[in-house]
């Protein structure tokens, strides 16, 4: 649900270290073993090294309809942009992996509408609240668990830097309430993931001291906040060189991230679309940490074992037209053209960090002004 009115936007860096809440002694004890779970050592393996990798979990007939239901998404972006001459043809003749691309070509920042769509379709629903899926999150935070509200669909069309997310930590596009909360991630590819089509990569151990690190705004000409690596270094306690690692998943497969874990996507090099989702969870008595923007929903309760997910908190408002709502007092601009043909993002983490790269997604605040990480105004 959307708060009335935004909610302060504070500093991102506290020097806070809670490494109880993200390493082995948050692990929650497993009274059954329940259809799905995973082995004891790989979900040790999450909690020491803040991060891992799971193949051949999900069947065909659990990931396919997401694909249907991208596909759908698809056309109706492009019989949208078609209908207002925003390109000449609907390309139907190219398949899932190549048909956004063309589009793309035509309309430089097409895969950014689809990236904000907020549509969740039923399909998205199922795989996020599978019972397997589930049951291998209560391994991680127990067994009453919310969805957070925050959750992507990422539209990876080949060497587009909008698609290539810079190293960060999870919690830094997030307010300071989820600082202490875990809030695990599964990253599920659409496709058979490596280096060349732009997997994932993580910092071995970069959760361990609990830690948000000093981030940065914007990453090139995007909307991301990044994380330099001589940053991880410095306060996170990371060796550059040797716990840099690359995370192929496979079609089937997931990686789980904590929160505190610093990772990027890698730059697509292949001709196809490297589509992905990316799910998130938490314990319901705990905080979201997104700004007032909306709440988690409870997904599961042990208090009752017949409870039914009400799913309309999350299909309402959509969040991406919300958290422009926070940034309006940086002097956001109207859209030059209907709003859904803007190819730009802002949002609160914007106000969170230092501001140190101006581009289209900032270019919307007024030129004699510019903000403080403490929302601020001061002259340029």
């Amino acid at each position: 649900m959307a708060a009335n009115k935004p909610k302060e936007v504070q500093p991102g860096y506290t020097g806070e270290c809670n490494p109880e809440i993200f390493n082995l002694s948050a692990r929650p004890e497993i009274k059954e073993k329940k259809p799905g779970q995973l082995p004891d050592e790989t979900i040790r393996k999450f909690f020491e090294d803040g991060y891992v990798m799971v193949e051949n979990f999900f069947t065909k007939e659990e990931l396919e309809p997401c694909r249907e239901a991208i596909e759908k998404f698809v056309d109706q972006l492009a019989q949208k942009l078609h209908g207002a001459g925003k390109i000449k043809d609907l390309y139907k003749e190219y398949g899932f992996f190549e048909r956004l691309s063309k589009i793309e070509e035509e309309f430089p920042g097409a895969n950014i509408i689809l990236h904000k769509y907020g549509v969740l379709p039923q399909a998205f629903k199922n795989l996020w609240t599978n019972d397997r899926l589930l049951n291998v999150v209560e391994q991680l935070i127990g067994p009453d668990i919310a969805g957070h509200p925050v959750w992507n669909l990422r539209t990876k069309t080949p060497q587009n830097e909008a698609t290539t997310v810079p190293w960060h930590q999870d919690s830094a596009y997030l307010d300071r309430d989820s600082y202490t909360v875990l809030q695990p991630t599964a990253w599920i590819p659409l496709l058979d993931t490596d280096q060349q089509n732009g997997c994932m990569q993580v910092a071995h151990r970069g959760h361990k001291t609990g830690k948000v690190a000093t981030h940065q705004c914007c990453y090139g000409n995007t909307w991301y906040v990044m994380l330099e690596e001589k940053e991880m270094a410095k306060s996170l306690d990371i060796d550059l060189e040797k716990d840099i690692i690359t995370c192929p998943v496979p079609y089937g497969g997931m990686l789980l991230l904590n929160n505190m874990i610093p990772h990027r996507s890698l730059p697509n090099l292949s001709k196809q679309i490297r589509w992905s989702l990316d799910l998130r969870w938490q314990k319901p008595e705990k905080p979201a940490g997104f700004y007032g923007i909306r709440e988690h929903l409870l997904f599961r309760t042990s208090r009752d074992p017949g409870y039914k997910i009400d799913w309309s908190s999350f299909e309402g408002d959509n969040r991406w037209d919300i958290q422009k709502e926070y940034v309006n007092d940086l002097d956001v601009l109207p859209n030059a053209e209907d709003k859904d043909f803007d190819t730009t993002i802002q949002g609160p983490w914007m106000k969170k960090w230092d501001l140190v790269n101006h581009n289209t997604h900032t270019a919307k605040m007024d030129d004699d002004v510019k903000s403080t990480w403490h929302a601020q105004q001061v002259k340029a």
